[in-house]
C-alpha cells in the first residue's frame, strides 16, 4: 500500500510517464532602471555550475539560543548537505551568525551594567557553541561587529546614497524597540498590560512607543511595481505558497478608481533608516554623519552578501559567484524585513534578489507558546545532551511543517526515537547483521534487476508509472519472480529515490524525511514475513536480506544531509564502500536508469554480507535511553 492507501496495480507492459515541469520567466528590464542579471554572458558560453548558497537568519543575541534557533540552523544544514550530496564538485557556501546591534541589544547590555560589546560576545559565543554541537556544517560564521561588515555596510550606504536612492527627512510614528521597527496605526491594536491599555504590534505582540525624529529615509516606495514583478515571474521566491499570498497581497492588492487607476490598499511608505545616534549608540554610524546611527535592519540584512566578500568590483571571485542566495531560511515573524525590505535594496543596487525566502513558523513547547515567564523555554543544548544531535536533528526535520506552528514535545521526541530510529532502523540493522542470519549468506553476493514490470504509483494528484525489473537474479544462488509478497517492498525501494528528490528540491523537508521510515518500515515488515532465519531456501534467506539491506542502504544515502553522523555509522554497519554512498550510486541502484520514462533495469549490485575484516561496531546504533 502506498502513503494513501491506493494499492498499486502491476501491469507487464510498455511504461508512460507524464510530468509536468515549471517555467521561469525572466525579470524584463524597466525604462530608467539599472538591471540586475544573476548569470551574464554569451548564450554559446557554457555557465559554470553556481556555486550554492544558503543561510539561516543572523540570530539577535538579545537572549540565550532556543529550539527555534537550533531549528532554523539545522534545515539551513540539511539544504546545504543535500546540494554537497546531489553534486559533491560543486561548492556550497552556508551562512549563519549573530545580529549584535540595535537599541534593544544597548538597553539590554545596560540592564547587565556591561557594555554592549562584551555582553555581545558572550551570547554569540552561545550560539557558535550550538552550532557545533548541532553539527552545523557552516562555512561562515558572521558577527555583525566584525569591522569587515562595517565596511560593507558603509560602501552599501554610499552606493545607495549616491544613486539617489536615500534622503533627509523627520519621521514620526509608533515605534517597536522590541522588533526595531515603525508600525502604521493599521497595523496596531489596543490591549491591557497590567491595568493599563496600551498599543501593540499585530504581527508580533511587541509593545510600541510614539518616537519623532530627524532621519535618512529610503525611497521604498518606489520599489512597488518591481516588488510585484519579482514575485509574479519567479518560480518560488517565497516558500510555502501561503507566505507568498501574504507578501503579495500586501503589496499588489488593489481597487480602481473613477479613471480606471489602481488605488494600493496597503501603504509602502518610504522606510526610515537610521536613528538619531542621541538615542541609539550601539550600531554603525551613518558615513560622514555621525549624528546619526543606521538602522538595525539594513546593517543585519547587509551580511548576507558580506559573507561573499562585498563590496565587489568585477568579478570578485568565486563568492560572489554564489549570490543570489539560492536558499535563505527565515523565521515567519521577519518576512516582511525579508521579503520587500531586502529584495528592494538589492534592486536599487541593481543586484539580483534571492532565488527562494524559506519561511517557518514559530516553535511552541507543549502546544504553549514558548515564554520566560512560563518557564517553559526548549533548551536546546539539554535536548542534543539527552537525545543525541542527530536524533534531535531527525525530530527537527521530520516535525515541522513550515506553514503552521511546530511543537517542540519531549514526549514526541522520545516517541519518535523510540519508534522510527530505534524500532525500525536499529532494529532492522541488528536482525541483517544477526549471526544466525549471516551465518546463511556468503561473505558477499551480487544481484539484479531484468525485465520490466510496471506499476501505478498514485502520489496524491498524480499517477506515476515506474517500470522496475520483473526477476530478481542472485547471483549462484537463483532467481525471484515479482509476486504479492516482495512486491510491495521492491516497489517503494525503487521509488522512494525520487520521490525523496522531488520533494526536497520543492524544499518540502518534512515530507521527504518522513519517506524514510516508510520505506524501513515496509522492509521490516517484509523481512518477518520472509522469516529468513528459519528459512532453508537459500535464495529465499538472500532475498531477505537484500531487500533490508538495501533499504538501509538507500535509508543512509537519503537521511545523510539529516543524520550526518548516524547515517554514516549505518552505512559502516552495512559494509557499504565510499563509492557506494553517493547519491550517483543511489541512482544508478535505487532510481530510473531512463529520466524520460523512470525504467529500472539494474547493473550487478553487489552486497557485503560479512566483510573480510569484520571490525564494524557491535554496540547498539541507536541506544536505548536512560
Amino acid at each position: 500500500m502506498l502513503r494513501n492507501g491506493i494499492k498499486p496495480s502491476f501491469r507487464f507492459s510498455g511504461c508512460l510517464r507524464t510530468t509536468s515541469r515549471a517555467t521561469t520567466t525572466s525579470l524584463k528590464p524597466t525604462p530608467n532602471w539599472r538591471t540586475y542579471s544573476a548569470n551574464a554572458g554569451p548564450s554559446n558560453v557554457p555557465t559554470p555550475t553556481k556555486p550554492y548558497y544558503v543561510t539561516t537568519p543572523i540570530f539577535y543575541v538579545n537572549s540565550v539560543p532556543h529550539i527555534g534557533h537550533l531549528f532554523s540552523g539545522v534545515l539551513a544544514d540539511v539544504l546545504a548537505r543535500y546540494a554537497k550530496l546531489k553534486d559533491p564538485n560543486r561548492d556550497v557556501h552556508f551562512l549563519t551568525g549573530t545580529d549584535e546591534h540595535g537599541l534593544k541589544i544597548q538597553r539590554a547590555a545596560e540592564e547587565k551594567g556591561v557594555q554592549p560589546k562584551p555582553f555581545c560576545d558572550g551570547i554569540s559565543k552561545r550560539f557558535e557553541d550550538l552550532a557545533q554541537a548541532a553539527g552545523l556544517s557552516h562555512t561562515r560564521f558572521i558577527r555583525t561587529t566584525e569591522p569587515v561588515h562595517y565596511k560593507a555596510v558603509e560602501h552599501l550606504w554610499r552606493e545607495l546614497l549616491a544613486r539617489g536612492w536615500i534622503y533627509k527627512g523627520s519621521h514620526s510614528g509608533w515605534y517597536s524597540v522590541s522588533d526595531e521597527a515603525f508600525y502604521a496605526p493599521n497595523q496596531l491594536i489596543d490591549v491591557e498590560i497590567d491595568g493599563e491599555m496600551v498599543k501593540v504590534a499585530k504581527e508580533s505582540g511587541s509593545r510600541v512607543e510614539w518616537m519623532e525624529e530627524e532621519n535618512y529615509k529610503f525611497r521604498l516606495s518606489a520599489f512597488r511595481e518591481k516588488l510585484i514583478e519579482w514575485l509574479e515571474s519567479n518560480p518560488r521566491p517565497i516558500v510555502p505558497l501561503d507566505r507568498w499570498k501574504e507578501v503579495h497581497t500586501l503589496l499588489a492588492e488593489h481597487e480602481l478608481d473613477d479613471k480606471g487607476e489602481k488605488v494600493y490598499t496597503h501603504p509602502l511608505e518610504d522606510l526610515s533608516i537610521s536613528r538619531p545616534s542621541s538615542r541609539l549608540t550601539w550600531g554603525i554610524p551613518v558615513p560622514d554623519d555621525p549624528e546619526h546611527t543606521i538602522y538595525v535592519w539594513i546593517d543585519a540584512l547587509t551580511n548576507y552578501i558580506t559573507a561573499l566578500g562585498y563590496p565587489w568590483s568585477g568579478n570578485s571571485g568565486p563568492k560572489q559567484a554564489a549570490w543570489p542566495a539560492d536558499v535563505q531560511v527565515i523565521g515567519v515573524d521577519i518576512v516582511r524585513f525579508h521579503a520587500i525590505y531586502w529584495p528592494a535594496m538589492l534592486f536599487a543596487l541593481s543586484l539580483a534578489p534571492p532565488k527562494t525566502l524559506l519561511t517557518h513558523g514559530h516553535w511552541t513547547m507543549d502546544n504553549f507558546k514558548m515564554s520566560k515567564s512560563r518557564g517553559n523555554v526548549a533548551d536546546p543544548f539539554k535536548a542534543i545532551e539527552t537525545y543525541g544531535a542527530d536524533a534531535v536533528r531527525y525530530y527537527l526535520m521530520r516535525n515541522a511543517p513550515l506553514v503552521t506552528k511546530s511543537d517542540w514535545s519531549d514526549a514526541q521526541v522520545k516517541k519518535h526515537y523510540l519508534r522510527d530510529l530505534l524500532g525500525m532502523i536499529g532494529n532492522l540493522c541488528n536482525r541483517i547483521n544477526s549471526e544466525k542470519l549471516v551465518a546463511k549468506l556468503p561473505s558477499n553476493y551480487r544481484y539484479q534487476l531484468s525485465g520490466r514490470a510496471d506499476f501505478t504509483l498514485s502520489d496524491h494528484l498524480t499517477d506515476i508509472i515506474l517500470c522496475i525489473g520483473s526477476t530478481l537474479t542472485i547471483e549462484n544462488r537463483g532467481e525471484v519472480q515479482l509476486n504479492e509478497a516482495n512486491a510491495p517492498v521492491r516497489e517503494i525501494l525503487f521509488a522512494t529515490l525520487d520521490q525523496f528528490e522531488s520533494k526536497m528540491d520543492t524544499l518540502e523537508v518534512n515530507k521527504a524525511v518522513a519517506l524514510v521510515p516508510e520505506l524501513v518500515e515496509r522492509a521490516n515488515t517484509f523481512f518477518t514475513q520472509a522469516a529468513p532465519w528459519s528459512e532453508t531456501d537459500p535464495v529465499r534467506v538472500a532475498e531477505a536480506h537484500l531487500y533490508a539491506h538495501q533499504s538501509l542502504h538507500l535509508a543512509g544515502i537519503l537521511l545523510y544531509p539529516v543524520m550526518p553522523t548516524k547515517a554514516a555509522e549505518l552505512l559502516d554497519r552495512l559494509g557499504v564502500q565510499p563509492d557506494q554512498r553517493t547519491w550517483a550510486y543511489a541512482q544508478r541502484t535505487f532510481g530510473s536508469s531512463d529520466p524520460n520514462e523512470r525504467v529500472l533495469d539494474t547493473p550487478w549490485i553487489e552486497v557485503i554480507a560479512r566483510p573480510a575484516t569484520d571490525n564494524r561496531p557491535t554496540n547498539p546504533l541507536f541506544p536505548r535511553l536512560s
